[in-house]
């Protein structure tokens, strides 16, 4: 039986990165999806797709690549055995400073939800749908253990999901108050894992961070680092992937 991990990421650069670190000479073959979406596909079963920028984006191409295997496969439990989001990300001071590799405990929709005069509810608190999707332990423990082996600097912790990206100093304080222990926000974590719940697989997001989550400042970000910390994170990454798949 062939085990299968799906790793999406938003943009190409950070495929390329991913697929660098997993095989530096690789034997990827590109396969076409319906939607004008194409998986690089890896013979030892790892298939690599770039989803877009946002949740809505990469939740329809995830559900796609899903739908995809899992009609090619009629005979499978789930598609896949592990999905992943990947790419870079934004990191919360001081958990998360740049270049280190953030590794999911949860993956949470930050902005699913309303803003009521005595605050932010939540989607769970207005009686419908879910805002977060807890990763456990045992999937997160290998992967930083093989981070740490690796002397790659890395935390375990939740990663925000947004469809603005946070650039005040206001909108900061307001997201650390309601999610004091986040590294890191991004923009597809929370939609990849929604796609991934409904074929009942597992998710986890890994994350290298560019910049600090604050007031906007191009010149400080650092998004060439964090794609080779990337890199060097599936690099690190790839045997464990392959076993906890299994």
């Amino acid at each position: 039986m062939v085990h299968r991990i799906l790793i999406v990421t938003a943009v190409a650069a950070e495929a390329d990165s991913v697929a660098a670190g997993l095989d530096p000479d690789p034997p990827w073959e590109p396969l076409a999806l319906p939607g004008g979406l194409t998986l690089r596909r890896h013979a030892d079963g790892v298939d690599l797709l770039v989803g877009g920028v946002g949740p809505a984006a990469v939740a329809a191409a995830t559900g796609t690549a899903l739908a995809y295997a899992s009609l090619a496969d009629a005979t499978a439990r789930t598609p896949y055995d592990l999905v992943v989001s990947a790419g870079i990300a934004g990191g919360f001071a001081p958990h998360a400073p740049i270049g280190t590799v953030v590794v999911s405990e949860a993956i949470v929709a930050a902005d699913l939800g309303a803003e009521t005069p005595d605050g932010y509810l939540a989607v769970e608190e207005l009686g419908f749908g879910r805002s977060v999707h807890p990763v456990p332990h045992s999937l997160t423990g290998p992967l930083a253990a093989a981070l740490r082996a690796a002397g790659r600097p890395h935390t375990v912790a939740p990663v925000l999901t947004v469809s603005t990206v946070t650039g005040t100093a206001g909108r900061t304080a307001e997201l650390a108050g309601r999610h004091p222990a986040a590294a890191a926000e991004a923009m597809e974590g929370f939609g990849v894992a929604e796609a991934a719940a409904a074929y009942g697989v597992p998710v986890v997001e890994i994350r290298a961070v560019s910049n600090a989550v604050g007031p906007r400042d191009r010149s400080a970000w650092r998004i060439g680092e964090a794609l080779d910390s990337l890199r060097q994170a599936f690099r690190a990454l790839g045997p464990t992937l392959s076993v906890e798949a299994k």
